[in-house]
């Protein structure tokens, strides 16, 4: 047997593979998609040319081509729409991406999408594309039937992010705040070997389907750990209520060892590029939520330097997320499923990616339970 290395706990730091799609450099707070920073894509181009640049490699000669591409595979096949009002029934008191799991996994089995490792390139893009397109689509159905109306069908006219709003709300969203969220879905489509991006590479080394990928990478970003905390950084505004309470019902929950949602992150040891752009965002929003979130932001900041000193714990792209979806319309259950419908693209890129290395993803494990062999017991211990 091969000598096995022993790495850190959850893998921290430790390189798995060689990626062309992107990176993060935590200790300087930056991020890119192939060999462009994150935040000037999302400042300047949009959705559809990141969707572009990921999945293809290039930003788009002819943005207007994607869009084209992407719009007709925006609409619900039959198959799928049949069973979208059992599965919102079913998942009406559940977490939405359960939902979303179970439409997707009826969508590949109507999409016929067999194994990556039995088929070609070109069809794993176009899978890949399909999938991409129709998530925001099921999510915004599914909230739909789960709250009593009808499902909303896209609209070909509107862009990515717009056209989601539309399916959410019921109205064509203003301009700012079609910009913001698609800014914000820029911001999020990718961020290195995260927990979901890594569930999705490893059910990819097996050859299976994109679907299946995809459905395992929902089931790591339900995690509150994960994908959980644009709502529950809102929920922490809402319990602290006023800034006169804050230092009281901060500094009672940090002394006592809890996490302060929207606060810290895995990889940066500095500012998150992506809190910065979302405070400038919910700004120029305004309102008297911002104010605030910005004055509960810097309190939080300045106990946490005084009460975990040396931990480097900085604003994370949460807190301000949840600020902006809400000052955007969409309601606080649907706060992770946006996130899903960006990072979608970014998983099936790295999908993709992975399905061209042939090898399984197959670590190994230290054990540490009794020391083996050991005598069975008898079957019948009265014997």
């Amino acid at each position: 047997m091969a000598d096995t290395i022993t790495v850190p706990r959850g893998l921290a730091g430790v390189v798995v593979t060689d990626t062309a799609i992107g990176h993060v450099r935590g200790q300087e707070g930056f991020y890119h998609y192939r060999q462009y920073s994150a935040i000037d894509l999302a400042e300047h181009r949009t959705l559809e040319d990141v969707w572009a640049l990921l999945i293809d490699g290039a930003l788009p000669a002819e943005p207007k081509a994607l869009h084209e591409e992407i719009a007709p595979l925006r609409h619900i096949p039959p198959a799928v729409a049949a069973a979208l009002p059992g599965i919102a029934a079913a998942s009406a008191s559940a977490d939405p991406m359960g939902g979303l799991r179970a439409a997707l996994a009826v969508a590949g089995l109507a999409a016929g999408a067999g194994p990556l490792y039995d088929t070609p390139p070109a069809q794993r893009r176009a899978q890949a594309m399909a999938l991409c397109a129709l998530t925001p689509t099921l999510l915004a159905a599914l909230y739909r039937l789960r709250t009593g109306r009808e499902p909303i069908a896209p609209r070909d006219d509107l862009s990515h992010a717009a056209n989601y709003l539309y399916m959410v709300t019921g109205e064509v969203p203003s301009e700012p705040h079609a910009r913001a969220i698609e800014r914000y879905l820029i911001a999020t489509v990718d961020h290195g070997f995260n927990a979901s991006t890594f569930t999705a590479r490893v059910i990819a080394s097996t050859g299976a389907d994109i679907y299946a990928c995809v459905g395992g990478a929902l089931g790591a970003l339900s995690g509150p750990l994960h994908g959980g905390a644009p709502s529950r950084a809102l929920d922490t505004l809402d319990a602290i209520g006023s800034v006169d309470r804050a230092d009281a019902w901060l500094r009672t929950r940090i002394l006592d060892g809890e996490r302060i949602m929207g606060f810290g992150h895995p990889v940066y040891r500095t500012e998150d590029p992506r809190s910065r752009m979302l405070k400038g965002i919910a700004r120029s929003l305004g309102g008297d939520l911002v104010d605030f979130a910005v004055a509960v932001e810097e309190r939080v900041l300045s106990l946490l330097t005084e009460l975990k000193p040396g931990r480097e714990l900085h604003t994370n792209v949460e807190y301000y997320a949840g600020v902006v979806m809400h000052l955007c319309g969409l309601p606080r259950e649907m706060f992770t499923p946006t996130f899903a419908t960006s990072r979608v693209i970014g998983w099936c890129a790295n999908v993709l990616e992975q399905a061209e290395d042939s090898k399984i993803i197959r670590p190994d494990s230290r054990y540490v339970g009794p020391p083996a062999p050991q005598p069975l017991p008898p079957d019948d211990p009265a014997a």
